[in-house]
């Protein structure tokens, strides 16, 4: 496992300096063997270096002497192997926060906390990333899949300007919030992904992004990148239209029609009738009920972005086996391919929960947002060199175990055995587990019984067996 690990990461030895390289290269290990707080100098320590000058290892993130984009590379190059020839690149798109409680941090604002109650929102100081994973199916199109970050960049708000700011200044205030917020990142994000696997040789594949509500707006759909998908959210009671039908001979030409059913007005509509679609979630196959109406056209996409609406009837569930049923929420899509095949579209968009798995693993296993930090550079390369050493750990899962590995890597106690055998691929925290038990060398153990050979035949009445010593003699001895 580590030398898989080691591998992939040798694959980046040319994009820095040699010693900055073998300072990373340390720097990843120690990461990945800290079993406390994952911060700069815990990774120090954890590689052995305690006695050693620190101030080098800080200097490689505050003053930049590497690219992290170089490591994503290697990630990619090495996912579009896993994929079939004729597959499109599915790719989720998310933002997350990281806590802080420094008020000089660069990039350190209040936020609303997502974690709130829908009742109310609460604020939190945080830092905000924007991050894009590529999913890759382990056993085929129709089953699980396993999301591996390719990009995470730093997105502060602009700073709001003061109660005696200027106009002038509430103005530029008003245009950094579009030029610089989640949506036009969004974008950039989106056409450096198209723009590197057109680098990579994946020209003639089909780049699908499947976002939440927050980005689907007319600032990411109006500036989608070609021979790019957009599956994203959209209100219940959005207003959407019909293409024109026919042309006045005179004046203006149309470029909208009459108003469509709004989406919740679709799904309550039987005369639509319902398509079952089988979608894999949740360790099995479901079959979905669909209805879509398309092409359609939404005023924030313009008139020369046709559409196509997915509504996604809620899903039944039992807390257990003899609970009641309950349903989940509609799902109301919008997708700006409307030739895309059905069943493509829906499993699409429920891959992208594996990107919440990722934002996941990153904070609890991986310890992204830990760091201590104080420079405005190092603000935004530590976190991402730690969610690309998270990437490469589990391609290089991949590599050892193979993609569609089921069973851990090492034993499991016997009160896991039963969770494990149901697990439909390896969790961070066991390719972690044997990422540990490769860099560090096996302890003799003494022979242990194992849980069946308890002891059942208990002398309880006999007491212990008295010294042969008295206390003198104790003495005696421990003064000598």
């Amino acid at each position: 496992m580590v030398a898989a690990f080691l591998s992939l990461f040798d694959q980046a030895r040319g994009s820095c300096d040699r010693r900055v390289f073998e300072r990373l290269r340390r720097l990843a290990l120690g990461l990945l063997e800290c079993r406390d707080r994952r911060t700069v100098s815990g990774m120090i320590a954890a590689s052995g270096c305690t006695d050693s000058d620190w101030s080098g290892d800080y200097r490689a993130f505050s003053r930049k002497r590497f690219d992290v984009a170089q490591i994503f590379a290697i990630i990619e190059r090495h996912l579009l192997r896993y994929l079939a020839p004729d597959a499109a690149i599915v790719v989720a798109l998310d933002d997350t926060k990281l806590h802080k409680t420094g008020t000089k941090i660069p990039g350190v604002s209040y936020q609303r906390d997502p974690m709130s109650p829908p009742f109310r929102a609460n604020l939190i100081r945080a830092q905000r990333f924007i991050q894009t994973s590529a999913t890759v199916p382990l056993a085929g199109a129709s089953g699980p899949a396993r999301a591996f970050p390719i990009a995470f960049q730093h997105v502060p708000p602009p700073q709001r300007p003061g109660r005696d700011a200027t106009a002038e200044q509430q103005a530029d205030y008003r245009k950094r919030q579009k030029t610089e917020g989640l949506p036009a990142a969004a974008v950039k994000m989106i056409a450096g992904c198209r723009q590197r696997m057109d680098g990579l040789g994946a020209k003639d594949r089909h780049v699908v992004v499947s976002v939440d509500g927050g980005y689907t707006n007319a600032t990411v759909l109006r500036n989608v990148a070609e021979r790019t998908t957009l599956i994203g959210r959209i209100r219940q009671d959005a207003k959407l239209l019909l293409p024109p039908t026919h042309q006045p001979d005179r004046g203006r030409k149309c470029r909208y029609g009459i108003s469509a059913p709004r989406p919740d007005e679709l799904r309550r509509d039987d005369a639509v009738p319902w398509q079952n679609v089988p979608v894999f979630a949740s360790g099995r196959v479901h079959e979905c009920r669909v209805k879509t109406l398309g092409p359609v056209l939404w005023r924030k996409a313009g008139p020369d972005k046709p559409l196509l609406l997915v509504v996604i009837a809620p899903l039944g569930y039992r807390l257990h086996k003899s609970g009641r049923t309950l349903y989940r929420k509609p799902a109301y899509l919008i997708c700006t391919d409307p030739t895309m095949p059905l069943t493509e579209l829906v499993q699409a968009y429920f891959r992208r929960w594996d990107i919440e798995v990722n934002h996941r693993d990153e904070k609890q296993l991986i310890g992204v947002g830990q760091a201590q930090v104080r420079s405005p550079e190092s603000v935004e390369s530590v976190p991402a060199f730690a969610v690309a050493i998270y990437s490469l750990l589990m391609l290089a899962s991949a590599q050892c175990y193979g993609l569609a590995a089921t069973t851990p890597p090492h034993p499991v106690p016997s009160w896991q055995k039963p969770s494990t055998a149901k697990q439909i691929r390896i969790t961070t925290g066991q390719i972690l587990h044997a990422f540990h038990n490769d860099a560090t060398p096996a302890r003799p153990r003494g022979a242990r019984r194992n849980l069946t050979d308890f002891e059942t035949r208990l002398a309880r009445h006999l007491k212990c067996s008295k010294s042969l010593i008295n206390p003198e003699m104790a003495l005696a001895y421990a003064m000598t």
